[in-house]
């Protein structure tokens, strides 16, 4: 009996529900809002509400469209600048730093799995195949976990930590690949011949992803369209032509989908701002939707038999394979220090990548395919719950962690200026005190580079004057130049920043 589309609509909102409360409730608990999008989509399957949802294959496709817009949104808010400095250690650890924790881990796993787990069969092939999915960083947990809480980070860490988690992913998945097709055809490809096929997915997506993310900008600025909410569109529209054309030039398209919003964000186009903020929801949507159905997919009483082996391979990843190739990686660059180094080790998160990897395995009906799911599954839950909760604990630990920026929200003034306009927004309600040197805005002596450019007076908005006479309550739009220049208004207004 087919299901009424009403039932699945009905069915959907109430996990959408769930799971964007679960994201308010993790800013309070200090827990990862992506753990709790997979504990909803637990607490809701077949093992929890009763829903039913087995389909690996709509699950793969998910997770690869919801990657896809995760990594072009995480390169559109990545700043050029930043990158630049750390472009050398980034892209190291998104290659050799991979390779050595997939050759590590697997070791470690086929250990761990003979002594544990010998009835599961699991060899040093199907062993190493296990790390190469867990080998990468996931983006959308770094990007979501460092970006949610605010975290600025000293020596560049958090741009070079957000640029290997989203160019990592192509070693990874030649990896997983490879050893896939090793152990479908009974035989492994010359390492030559395994080395040039990823300089090659590499190369052409670098290559594809720049040049696309060229074409699109131009593109953008030269195409009139009448309406203007159609132009996000269009930004998401390349968003998807820069993937799906990589895969077909044989390149890398998570690879080139990242470097296509990097030089789409770094450059100026016409309606900036509106698309930048469409992706940053659009992001958001498809990471609750992902880790949502990945949650949905995992059967709990599963998780029971690989408990143990599996809590020792996370524990192992954590503190010993992923510190280990980070140190080796990173042995050229002596400018680092060892707190440096040892943070970035911390941050190996594992989120939705490895699960989608491992999802891969069960397609091809590979055997022990659903013990390797499971224990990747496991593996994520532990890295989001030990490390994802943990980042700014151990940033501030090793003293790496920088004093956050105060946030000017405004609640109000529904106003925003784009990133290119170097200006400060912010509102002030204004108090008794403020009227010290009289009520009228003139009497305010605010500094020369700032300016009251709106009133809000209860439900009303108007544009004051000099001779405007301001009231206690008064909600002031306030535009200056920089965060010192937004100090000293507050201090005219005698008004304590929150």
């Amino acid at each position: 009996m087919a299901i009424q589309t009403e039932v699945i609509l009905l069915v959907l909102s109430v996990l959408f529900f769930l799971s964007v409360f679960a994201g308010k409730a993790s800013s309070k608990l200090g827990v990862p809002a992506l753990l709790l999008f997979l504990a909803v989509g637990m607490l809701c399957g077949s093992d929890g509400l009763g829903i039913q949802f087995d389909n690996i294959y709509v699950a793969q496709a998910i997770g690869t469209v919801a990657l896809c817009i995760i990594l072009f949104s995480g390169g559109m808010d990545t700043k050029l600048s930043e990158v630049k400095p750390i472009m050398f250690q980034g892209i190291i650890l998104s290659t050799i730093g991979v390779l050595l924790t997939a050759l590590l881990t697997g070791v470690v796993i086929w250990f761990v799995l003979g002594k544990t787990l010998p009835a599961a069969g699991i060899g040093f092939v199907a062993s190493l195949l296990l790390a190469s999915t867990m080998a990468s960083t996931d983006s959308a947990s770094v990007f979501s976990i460092l970006r949610g809480k605010n975290l600025n980070l000293k020596h560049n860490l958090r741009p070079m930590l957000e640029l290997e988690s989203g160019s990592n992913d192509p070693m990874a998945y030649m990896l997983v690949v490879t050893i896939l097709g090793a152990m479908s055809k009974g035989a492994v490809s010359a390492w030559q011949v395994i080395v040039l096929q990823l300089l090659m997915q590499i190369v052409i997506g670098a290559i594809v992803g720049f040049l696309l993310g060229k074409f699109a900008v131009w593109v953008i600025n030269r195409i009139k369209i009448g309406n203007d909410a159609l132009y996000p569109i269009l930004v998401f529209t390349f968003c998807i032509f820069i993937f799906s054309s990589t895969y077909f030039l044989q390149g890398n398209g998570y690879l080139a989908v990242y470097i296509g919003g990097l030089v789409i964000g770094n450059s100026k186009f016409v309606h900036k701002r509106s698309s930048m903020k469409f992706f940053e929801g659009l992001a958001w949507l498809f990471q609750l939707i992902m880790f949502l159905t990945l949650g949905l997919l995992v059967n709990p009483h599963e998780l029971v038999p690989i408990i143990v082996p599996g809590l020792i391979i996370s524990l192992l990843m954590i503190f010993f394979t992923r510190p280990l190739a980070v140190f080796l990686s990173l042995l050229p660059f002596r400018k680092m220090t060892l707190k440096d180094k040892t943070y970035v080790s911390w941050v190996g998160l594992r989120g939705a990548v490895p699960i989608i990897f491992a999802i891969m395995p069960l397609a091809q009906q590979v055997e022990g395919a659903r013990i390797i799911f499971n224990i990747v599954f496991l593996c994520t839950l532990v890295s989001l719950l030990v490390q994802g909760t943990s980042l700014p604990l151990v940033a501030s630990w090793l003293g790496l962690a920088e004093k956050a920026k105060k946030e000017n929200t405004l609640k109000d003034f529904d106003i925003d200026i784009s990133s290119d306009i170097k200006t400060v927004l912010a509102e002030v309600e204004l108090e008794e005190g403020s009227f010290e040197s009289g009520n009228r805005l003139m009497d305010i002596k605010l500094p020369e580079n700032s300016l009251a450019v709106m009133v809000k007076r209860e439900d009303k908005y108007f544009v004051p004057t000099g001779k405007t006479h301001l009231q206690s309550k008064d909600k002031l739009l306030i535009m200056t130049d920089d965060h010192i220049s937004l100090e000293q208004v507050y201090q005219k207004l005698n008004i304590k920043q929150k």
